[in-house]
């Protein structure tokens, strides 16, 4: 079975505790302390540290947790405990803050659009909001839309408007990001830097597969995920991304004494 370090053990015992600590007080605790956007008026500092120890469901803790009790022993007994604790705690803020970077970036510009249009909130500025920023919205209201075109001063289709595209932008805004996942990846980039040929056996692969190809197809899958990222995907690649280049980032800061491991 897993032969658990002292720090591994810890951080598993804290997140699987906050897990169940804020499941059972309610998603007014978890959206207070989970990750919000720069722009949010719900952001605070605290959340960088509060998010790294909360997840969004049994699923997403489940596979965390696996990969930090597979990954990170190793880790810390070359490392020893307070390298590696510092570690994870760098590569998950350095995931937070390029998660809150490419998310500045993808949603000013549509905070900007909608700020513009609620100070004109009238239907051709309606209708430019969702081709620009929105076609995503265009085909569930389309019935709303024709309503809107065929009677364009209706004050009631105008509010109508501004309530429909809040939503929108609050949405993409107000959606918070929880978990250890960018800390995890980061766990995984250093096993596989560090211990690049040891040869692990994963599920529905019949054969092994050393440490550095694993890696590799882990940044390469999140970097293609994370820009062609479809609208149902809900997964913050981003954060997956910064806790693999935080890791290399600091593992080539750090140094390695010890290039190879069977």
């Amino acid at each position: 079975m897993f032969n658990l370090t002292p720090t591994v053990r810890l951080l598993l015992f804290i997140n699987v505790g906050v897990f169940f600590v804020t499941s059972s007080l309610g998603a007014s605790v978890v959206d207070r302390f989970a990750l919000h956007s720069v722009l949010s008026d719900q952001f605070s500092p605290i959340q960088f540290i509060t998010h790294l120890f909360m997840h969004a469901g049994f699923g997403h803790l489940f596979s965390n947790m696996l990969g930090l009790i597979i990954f990170g022993p190793l880790l810390e007994q070359f490392w020893g405990p307070r390298r590696f604790f510092s570690f994870y705690l760098m590569t998950g803020l350095g995931a937070a803050a390029l998660y809150l970077g490419v998310n500045y970036y993808e949603t000013a510009a549509l905070v900007d659009g909608f700020n513009a249009y609620r100070a004109n909130p009238s239907n051709g500025e309606f209708l430019g909001f969702i081709n620009q920023y929105a076609p995503s919205i265009y085909d569930p209201l389309e019935p709303f839309i024709q309503k809107f075109d065929a009677d364009k001063a209706n004050p009631a289709y105008i509010e109508q408007g501004v309530r429909y595209l809040s939503v929108y932008v609050s949405e993409h805004v107000d959606t918070p990001m929880v978990g250890a996942s960018g800390a995890i990846f980061g766990i995984i980039m250093a096993f596989g830097l560090l211990f690049p040929n040891t040869e692990l056996f994963m599920l529905f692969i019949p054969f092994p597969i050393k440490a550095k190809y694993l890696v590799g197809a882990y940044a390469i899958w999140e970097v293609y995920s994370g820009i062609y990222r479809a609208q149902s995907d809900n997964v913050a690649h981003f954060a997956h991304i910064g806790g693999m280049l935080f890791a290399y980032i600091i593992i080539r800061i750090w140094g390695s004494q010890r290039k190879t491991f069977y």
